[in-house]
């Protein structure tokens, strides 16, 4: 693992090109020099105000592997979900994610995969993403300007989802809240797929700079404060101990109180939690956030997060940490790396399809290619 300073990004979009490749490259590297492993590709999240999320549907009628009986094939699973994906979306824009919810054989729903299944008419019910195209493009030039090549762009909190959330979760109903430095982004999940995903202008990067503000500091110097001391819950503190910041320009260091951080991070923390809850109070889900509420990324680290969460939403809450897969464990097993777990977890399923794709075309054409070739080999035997 590796890990850099972002400073070429803001609120998730590209700011700064230079400043975003050379952070892209230092991560790159100590993952590198720790894992003893050369990279040339990789998987590259997405997130920002830009990324935006609808439900569409798709119908089509049944061709079937067998006429007769109608029987529901790949290609039938394809061309409905090819159907579902075609909104009109503004030309700045590009479709990042078309992911199935669940399928409909005639009039029977519900149905999580038609394969194999007979029936007339397949319809689709999809959640597609889409991303701004000049964001995606930056993305992709930083990394490839950095010296990797870009296997493809996947948004972060299903990267995230894919890495701190079981599927039970995912069927009952969860809203997957990554509280990153510029944006807070919400993945909802409702009968084990993706249903809706929206996008919060304020994240840790807000929270750091109220406390510079208010406590006259740099924002270097209060982002280690936040990460060191920082609270949100005061029945968390334990005791009003002192945190000493150094003077500036010579100045004698400032004591200030536990407490007093504490009552600048938590109105501000508030206020993002009370803007996601807005935004899941206006989605008309079938069914309640069984699931409750996981929280991620940096801003979950926070003392008391999941407590000050639960009191805002009234549902469960609990920090989101990524399954363990292997590997470094322990130094994983923290919210900040849940989207780059994801990301890897993702990354290999998408590969291993791909292989398995491949692999059936390859075992195809070698089968046909032995025949002709055994053909040759016998005709030049008894005629040439």
């Amino acid at each position: 693992m590796g890990i850099c300073p972002s400073t070429g990004l803001r609120k998730g979009v590209v700011v700064n090109i230079e400043a975003t490749l050379r952070s892209v490259a230092a991560a790159i590297e100590a993952a590198e020099m720790m894992s003893g492993r050369e990279v040339t590709s990789c998987w590259t999240g997405i997130g920002g105000n830009h990324i935006d999320g609808i439900n569409s549907r798709g119908v089509v009628a049944v061709t079937g592997k067998n006429r007769e009986t109608r029987e529901i094939g790949r290609e039938d699973i394809a061309r409905v979900l090819e159907a579902a994906r075609a909104v009109v979306i503004p030309m700045d824009r590009r479709v990042l994610e078309v992911i199935p919810q669940s399928y409909i054989v005639d009039d029977q729903k519900g149905i999580a995969d038609p394969l194999d299944m007979i029936g007339v008419r397949l319809e689709a019910e999809v959640h597609i993403i889409t991303c701004s195209v000049t964001s995606a493009e930056n993305l992709i030039k930083c990394v490839n300007r950095a010296g990797f090549r870009v296997n493809d762009l996947i948004l972060q909190t299903l990267a995230a989802g894919r890495s701190v959330l079981t599927d039970e979760e995912k069927e009952m109903g969860t809203a997957l809240i990554d509280l990153g430095g510029g944006t807070t982004d919400i993945l909802v999940y409702s009968g084990g797929a993706p249903y809706s995903n929206t996008t919060i202008a304020a994240g840790g990067s807000q929270v750091t700079g109220d406390i510079s503000i208010i406590k006259n500091i740099s924002f270097e110097t209060a982002e280690r404060i936040k990460l060191e001391a920082g609270c949100c819950w005061e029945d968390l503190l334990e005791g009003d101990d002192d945190i000493i910041v150094p003077g500036v320009g010579g100045r004698a260091p400032l004591p200030i109180p536990r407490s007093q951080i504490q009552a600048i991070i938590r109105p501000r923390m508030e206020e993002i939690f009370k803007m996601a809850k807005e935004k899941l109070d206006k989605l008309s889900l079938s069914r309640p956030l069984g699931g409750g509420v996981v929280l991620t990324g940096g801003g979950a680290q926070l003392l008391g997060a999941a407590e000050l969460a639960n009191q805002v939403f009234r549902l469960p809450v609990r920090v989101g940490n990524p399954l363990p897969v292997g590997g470094l464990v322990e130094e994983y097993r923290s919210p900040v790396y849940a989207t780059a777990v994801g990301l890897v977890l993702e990354g290999g399923d998408r590969e291993a399809r791909t292989a398995a794709d491949r692999g059936g075309e390859i075992r195809v054409r070698g089968q046909g290619q032995g025949i002709f070739d055994k053909l040759s080999e016998w005709l030049q035997k008894e005629f040439f």
